[in-house]
C-alpha cells in the first residue's frame, strides 16, 4: 500500500508563536492534516528533540516547515528520521554541520534585528530576548497591518540566546532530503543575501522569492507559503 499523505507540521521560530501559522492553515484546507507546533526556543538540540516527540506522536510520515529559527529545528529533528519526507523553509534558516542562527543571520550585511532586541536574565542562567514592541512592526512585519502586528509584539515567543548561538550537530538533513524554500527580499531579520545562499546551496527542488515580503511570511502571504507547502506535499507524492 502507498504512503498516506504526510501531516504538515510547521515550526514557528523567534518572536513570533504558532498562531503565526493560523493564515496557512486556513489556505491549507481540510485536504491536508496540519500540526502547528509550540516551539520552545531554549536551545537547537532541545527544540528538536520537542519537535521528534511530536512527530512520534504523529505516527506516520511527515513534512516538517519552518519558519526563521525554526529551520535550524527542522534541519536538526528531521536528521536520521525516516518519516520525514520533505522540508520547507519559510524566511528560515537552513544551517550546515555548526552553523548558528547568529553566524548564518550575520554572515551578509543587511540585518537590523540586533538593535531592536531587548534582553533580561533567566533564573536558570543566560538570557532571553525579544524584539522591543515599538520596534516590531518595522523591524519583523513592515507589510503587516499595525493592528495585526501590535498583537503580535505582544504574543511573540523570546528565545534564549543559547539557542541562537547554538550550531547544528551532525549531517543537516537538507543533504538527504528534498527541500522547498519561500522567502522575501525585505526581510530585515535574515538578509535576503543569506536566504539566496542557503537556497542554492541546498539545491532545492522549489524556490520562491517574494518581492517586498517582510520575515512574517507566514502571516500576510500565507497564500504563497501555502502553495509552496503544496508543492512540496505533491513533490513527495502526497
Amino acid at each position: 500500500m502507498p504512503d498516506p499523505q504526510p501531516t504538515i507540521v510547521l515550526v514557528h521560530g523567534a518572536f513570533a508563536e504558532s498562531a503565526s501559522w493560523n493564515g496557512v492553515i486556513d489556505r491549507l484546507g481540510a485536504a491536508y492534516d496540519v500540526v502547528a507546533v509550540a516551539n520552545p526556543l531554549r536551545s537547537v538540540a532541545a527544540d528538536a528533540a520537542y519537535v521528534r516527540d511530536v512527530m512520534g506522536g504523529i505516527g506516520g510520515p511527515v513534512i516538517l516547515v519552518g519558519h526563521s529559527y525554526g529551520g535550524m529545528v527542522i534541519t536538526q529533528a528531521a536528521a536520521g528520521d525516516p518519516t520525514v519526507r520533505a522540508l520547507v523553509y519559510v524566511n528560515a534558516l537552513c544551517p550546515d554541520t555548526g552553523e548558528s542562527a547568529l553566524g548564518l543571520s550575520g554572515q551578509f550585511p543587511g540585518s537590523t534585528l540586533a538593535d531592536t532586541l531587548v534582553q533580561y536574565p533567566l533564573s536558570t542562567g543566560g538570557n532571553e530576548v525579544a524584539i522591543g514592541q515599538d520596534a516590531y512592526h518595522a523591524q519583523f512585519a513592515a507589510d503587516v497591518p499595525a493592528d495585526l502586528a501590535a498583537l503580535m509584539a505582544r504574543t511573540q515567543r523570546p528565545i534564549t540566546e543559547t539557542a541562537l548561538g547554538d550550531g547544528l550537530s551532525g549531517d543537516p538533513a537538507w543533504r538527504s532530503l528534498p527541500s522547498w524554500f519561500v522567502f522575501g527580499d525585505a526581510d530585515m531579520n535574515i538578509p535576503v543575501a543569506a536566504h539566496r545562499f542557503m537556497a542554492e546551496r541546498a539545491n532545492p527542488r522549489g524556490q520562491r522569492e517574494i518581492a517586498g515580503g517582510s520575515h512574517a511570511m507566514a502571516v500576510v502571504r500565507s497564500s504563497e507559503v501555502a502553495e509552496t507547502i503544496i508543492e512540496a506535499v505533491r513533490g513527495v507524492g502526497g
